[in-house]
């Protein structure tokens, strides 16, 4: 259903404009104080298009009740179906616009959202999708890789910040090129496939999104 994306798109928006995330700013326009709290922002066109969902679930039971129990061709049952799906056609055009606005209205904060994906040991598997490539099977990999990570977070380090030697000591297939493969834009440009992060298929997503919108 239409409304589906539009709650989960509000609600990934709502987490990433948090002060915990603080991935994206929105602008007055589309947000308002907190009635309680001075320094809080609430993105209340964001949680109004997410309840919008709810609405339109609610038709779509009421749909599915009053049509459940009918015979074959029309009864007149089927009058309280307009105001339904009239206000459905409605909730989805006015979603729509309110969408449009919020995304007009939205900056991302690039710094914090880089820094968020260069912590975290994101690039774990990218290790040890390395150590296969070195010949070592991939259990053999994941478990030495769990235990680099669990050195890291003693040394409060990420893996690229080990020393080669350091690393070696666990896994001695390691040479000096894995610091190129654990950089975030190696991670990313990595994940290739449809729907991956490498910049080729985010274009691709994006020129496809734009020409759907166009026709």
């Amino acid at each position: 259903m239409t409304s589906r994306p539009f709650s989960r798109l509000a609600e990934d928006l709502i987490i990433y404009c948090s002060d915990e995330f603080g991935f994206i700013s929105l602008s007055d326009a589309v947000s308002s104080g907190s009635s309680l709290m001075p320094q809080k922002k609430n993105p209340d066109a964001l949680e109004l298009l997410r309840a919008k969902a709810g609405r339109i679930f609610g038709h779509n039971i009421s749909l599915l009740t009053m049509i459940k129990g009918l015979p074959l061709a029309y009864n007149k049952d089927m009058q309280e179906d307009k105001e339904a799906v009239f206000d459905t056609v409605d909730t989805v055009q006015i979603s729509l616009r309110a969408a449009t606005i919020v995304l007009e209205n939205a900056s991302l904060n690039e710094d914090r959202a880089r820094k968020a994906a260069e912590s975290g040991y994101l690039n774990a598997t990218d290790l040890a999708d390395y150590l296969v490539r070195k010949g070592v099977p991939f259990r053999t990999a994941h478990e030495a890789v769990g235990k680099l990570v669990l050195i890291g977070i003693e040394k409060d380090k990420e893996l690229e910040e080990l020393s080669i030697d350091e690393m070696k000591k666990i896994a001695p297939e390691l040479d000096d090129d894995v610091f190129a493969v654990l950089s975030l834009e190696s991670s990313i440009s990595s994940r290739a496939a449809i729907g991956g992060t490498a910049p080729e298929c985010v274009s691709e997503a994006l020129e496809k999104a734009r020409a759907l919108l166009d026709h």
